[in-house]
C-alpha cells in the first residue's frame, strides 16, 4: 500500500515535462526566425522529432533507473568513464550561455519594467549592459547560500505564471478577432503563408527550434516510478506534443495576429514577448498593465531559474565526473558544503563569453548572438541522447528496461540514427550567424566569436584531466 502511494500519474508527468520543454520566448524566438513559416516546422518536428526522442528518453531512464536517469551515466552506463566525463562536460558548458543569456534577459525585464518600453535598448551602452549582466550573475552567486529554497519556490510559481500568461495571451488573441476593430497583422494569410522557405538561412535556425524543446530528459527519473510505465509513459509523452502542438502552432498564429511576419521588428527577440503584451494591453484598452504583469512574472521566473542553474549545473559537473579527470581544486567544497571553486570556474567563463559579445555593434546584437550560441551548444549535446539510446539498442539483451521504445532494434536504431543526424545537422548549420546578412562585417564577426566560444568551453574539457593527471603526479 505505501509502494502505491508514490506512482506518478501519466498527466502529472506530462505536464512536469512541459514545463522543461517550452516557453512564450521560445516561441518568440523561433516566430523571429521563420516567421509564419515557423508553423509547419513545429508541426513536423514535433511529430518526427520530439515524440521518438522523448520516448527515447523514457527507456534510457528506465534502462539506467538506479543512477537516477541522468544524462552522463547513461553513456557511462554504455561507453565508459571518459566519455561519461565529457558528457558532464559538454552539459555543464552547454550552461555557460544558458545562464548568461538569463541573466541579460533579467536585465532587459527590468528595463520594460521600469522605462514602460524598450528605451533601454537605445540609451545603454553594451559595456554597461554587460556589466549589470554580470553584477546579476555575481549576485546570485552569493545569495546562493541564502535564498536557494526560497528562490526554487519562486521558480515553480514563476513557472506556473509564464504558463498561464502563455495561454491567456492565445485566449484573448482569438478573442481580438471576433471583436469589431480585430485583424490580422499578417497578410496574405493562407497556406502559402505558413509554409517555410527551406535555404540556408532555414538550416541555420533549426538548431534553436531544438534548443526550444529539449528538455524532456529531466522527466526519465519518473519512468520507474509509474504504475505500468509501458503504457503509461507513451500517454504522457503524446499528451506533451498535443500540448507543445496547441501552444506552439497557436501561440505562433497569435503572433501573426498583432505582427507583419513579412516585416518583424529587428530586436524581436530581445523585446518581442513584452510588445505581444504590449500590443494585446492596447487592443483591449487595458494600457501597459498586461506588459507590467508579464515583466514581474519574466522578473521572477527568470532570477529563481538564474540560482537554481547556477547550483545545479556547477554541483553536476563535480559530483557526476570520476576523481581521475577533474583537479581537486574545483571538486573542493567549504564548510557549508558549496563547491566555490567551481563557483569561480563558472563566473570567470561567464564573463569570458560576455567579453566576447561586448564589441559587437548593437545590445540587440549581444542578445540574439547569445542566445544562437545556445542554438549551437544546446543541440550539440543533446546527440549525446541519440547516441546512449543508439548504444543500448545494439545490445538491447545487456540493457534489460521495463519500458521499450520500438520492440524491433533494427527500427528502433535507425530512428535514433535519425534523430543524432538531424540533431548534428542542426548543429553545425547553427554556428552560421542567424541575424546578419551573409558575407557582412556582421557575419564574419559572429562567425568568429561563434568557433572561439565552442573551442574554448568545449576545449577546457580536454584540458581538465590532463590537469588532473599532472596534480596526481605532483603528490
Amino acid at each position: 500500500m505505501e509502494e502505491k502511494k508514490n506512482f506518478i500519474s501519466w498527466p502529472v508527468v506530462a505536464l512536469m515535462s512541459f514545463v522543461t520543454v517550452i516557453g512564450f520566448d521560445d516561441i518568440i524566438y523561433n516566430f523571429a526566425n521563420q516567421g509564419m513559416g515557423v508553423i509547419t516546422s513545429w508541426v513536423i518536428l514535433l511529430i518526427l522529432y520530439v515524440v521518438p526522442y522523448s520516448l527515447m528518453v523514457g527507456q534510457l531512464g528506465s534502462v539506467f533507473n538506479h543512477e537516477g536517469g541522468g544524462l552522463s551515466s547513461w553513456v557511462r552506463g554504455t561507453s565508459g568513464d571518459k566519455l561519461g566525463y565529457f558528457t558532464a562536460w559538454t552539459y555543464w558548458a552547454a550552461s555557460i550561455p544558458y545562464v548568461v543569456d538569463t541573466a541579460n534577459a533579467v536585465v532587459v525585464g527590468f528595463g520594460w519594467l521600469i522605462n514602460g518600453n524598450d528605451s533601454m535598448e537605445d540609451t545603454m551602452s553594451n559595456s554597461l549592459f554587460a556589466l549589470l549582466t554580470f553584477v546579476i550573475f555575481l549576485a546570485f552567486i552569493f545569495l546562493q547560500r541564502h535564498f536557494k529554497k526560497s528562490l526554487e519556490v519562486l521558480s515553480t510559481i514563476g513557472g506556473g505564471a509564464m504558463f498561464v500568461m502563455t495561454i491567456l495571451f492565445v485566449i484573448m488573441t482569438f478573442t481580438s478577432l471576433f471583436m469589431p476593430n480585430g485583424h490580422i497583422e499578417t497578410q496574405p494569410m493562407n497556406f502559402k503563408t505558413i509554409l517555410p522557405k527551406f535555404d540556408l538561412h532555414y538550416l541555420t535556425t533549426i538548431g534553436l527550434l531544438i534548443y526550444a524543446i529539449n528538455g524532456a530528459e529531466l522527466v526519465a527519473p519518473f519512468v520507474t516510478r509509474m504504475r505500468k510505465p509501458k503504457r503509461e509513459f507513451p500517454k504522457a509523452m503524446i499528451m506533451l506534443t498535443v500540448m507543445t502542438i496547441f501552444l506552439t502552432v497557436f501561440g505562433s498564429f497569435s503572433l501573426g495576429v498583432f505582427f507583419d511576419a513579412h516585416h518583424l521588428p529587428n530586436n524581436l527577440k530581445m523585446n518581442g514577448s513584452y510588445y505581444a503584451f504590449q500590443r494585446l494591453g492596447e487592443f483591449f484598452h487595458m494600457g501597459n498593465s498586461l506588459m507590467y504583469i508579464f515583466a514581474v512574472t519574466q522578473i521572477i521566473y527568470m532570477c529563481a531559474l538564474l540560482a537554481v542553474l547556477l547550483d545545479a549545473m556547477t554541483r553536476m559537473l563535480i559530483s557526476d565526473t570520476g576523481k581521475e579527470f577533474m583537479p581537486k581544486k574545483l571538486t573542493k567544497l567549504n564548510e557549508d558544503g558549496l563547491p566555490i571553486n567551481g563557483y569561480i570556474l563558472t563566473t570567470a567563463l561567464s564573463a569570458f563569453i560576455l567579453l566576447l559579445g561586448v564589441f559587437l555593434p548593437e545590445m540587440n546584437d549581444i542578445f540574439n548572438w547569445l542566445l544562437n550560441l545556445n542554438g549551437i551548444i544546446s543541440p550539440g549535446v543533446t546527440c549525446w541522447i541519440f547516441f546512449a539510446f543508439i548504444k543500448i539498442r545494439l545490445n538491447s539483451q545487456k540493457y534489460q528496461s521495463e519500458y521499450v521504445f520500438i520492440k524491433n532494434d533494427r527500427f528502433a536504431v535507425a530512428v535514433g540514427v535519425w534523430c543524432f543526424a538531424v540533431t548534428i545537422i542542426a548543429t553545425l548549420f547553427g554556428v552560421l550567424p542567424q541575424d546578419a546578412a551573409f558575407g557582412s562585417s556582421l557575419f564574419w564577426h559572429e562567425l568568429i566569436i561563434n568557433i572561439v566560444g565552442i573551442v574554448v568551453l568545449i576545449g577546457l574539457g580536454f584540458v581538465m584531466p590532463y590537469l588532473a593527471k599532472r596534480e596526481r603526479n605532483q603528490i
